[in-house]
C-alpha cells in the first residue's frame, strides 16, 4: 500500500498513490479521533470567500446498516423486477468499508461567488479527504453512485433538498494489494498559449 511515512515526500507519494476498491476494504477504519484529524485535514483547501460550501456526513457501525435499508427500500421501488439479491446489495452499500463520509456540498447562490467554484471547493475537499485518510494510514476510495443522485436517498442520509452529494469516501484497510492503473499522458493534454 502507498502511504506516507517519516521519509517518504509528498512529490513520491503523488508519484505513487493509488486508491483501494471500496468492495476490498476492511478494518481497521479511523475511529473517531482519527477521523476528526483527517477531516480537519480534508478542509484545507481552495475556498474562495471562505465560504465553507460543505460539510461532512459520517457512516460507521450500525448507522451504515440504517441507511442501507432506506436504500434496499428505495431501491426496490425504483427496480420491483429486481430480486432479492439486488436489494441486499444496495442494503449493504456502505457496510462494505468500516467508515464512509458523505461529502455534502452547499454550494448557493452568491453575490460574488459562484456555485461552479462552490461546488470544485466541495470536490477539492472530496480529493483531499482521500489523501489525508491516506496520510494517516488507511486506503480510501472516492465513489458518488445512485444513491447520491437520488432525492429520497440523499434524504435518508440526512441532506436537505439543496444540498448535493459531492462525494461518497470509503474508508479503511485493503484487504488485497492495491493496483494501478494506466494514467494520461500530461504532455498529451497540454498546450501552451501563444506557441504553434
Amino acid at each position: 500500500m502507498t502511504k506516507f511515512n517519516d521519509t517518504s515526500s509528498l512529490k513520491s507519494f503523488l508519484e505513487t498513490r493509488k486508491s483501494a476498491s471500496a468492495k476490498t476494504l476492511g478494518a481497521p477504519g479511523p475511529g473517531r479521533d482519527a477521523l476528526a484529524r483527517i477531516l480537519q485535514l480534508a478542509v484545507r483547501v481552495p475556498d474562495h470567500g471562505k465560504l465553507a460550501p460543505w460539510r461532512f456526513v459520517v457512516f460507521e457501525g450500525a448507522g451504515r446498516g440504517k441507511v442501507g435499508a432506506a436504500f434496499a427500500k428505495r431501491w426496490a421501488a425504483l427496480n420491483p423486477t429486481h430480486g432479492a439479491d439486488s436489494q441486499t446489495f444496495q442494503a449493504g452499500l456502505f457496510e462494505r468499508a468500516p467508515v464512509v463520509v458523505a461529502v455534502v456540498c452547499k454550494a448557493t447562490p452568491h453575490a460574488k461567488i459562484p456555485v461552479w467554484e462552490q461546488q470544485l471547493s466541495a470536490g477539492a475537499v472530496c480529493f483531499n479527504l482521500v489523501l489525508a485518510a491516506q496520510a494517516d494510514g488507511f486506503d480510501a476510495q472516492w465513489q458518488t453512485d445512485w444513491v447520491a443522485y437520488d432525492p429520497e436517498t440523499r434524504a435518508a442520509m440526512g441532506l436537505v433538498e439543496a444540498e448535493s452529494i459531492a462525494g461518497l469516501i470509503y474508508i479503511g484497510t485493503s484487504t488485497v494489494p492495491l493496483e494501478d492503473r494506466p494514467r494520461p499522458d500530461a504532455a498529451q493534454l497540454t498546450t501552451y498559449f501563444g506557441e504553434s
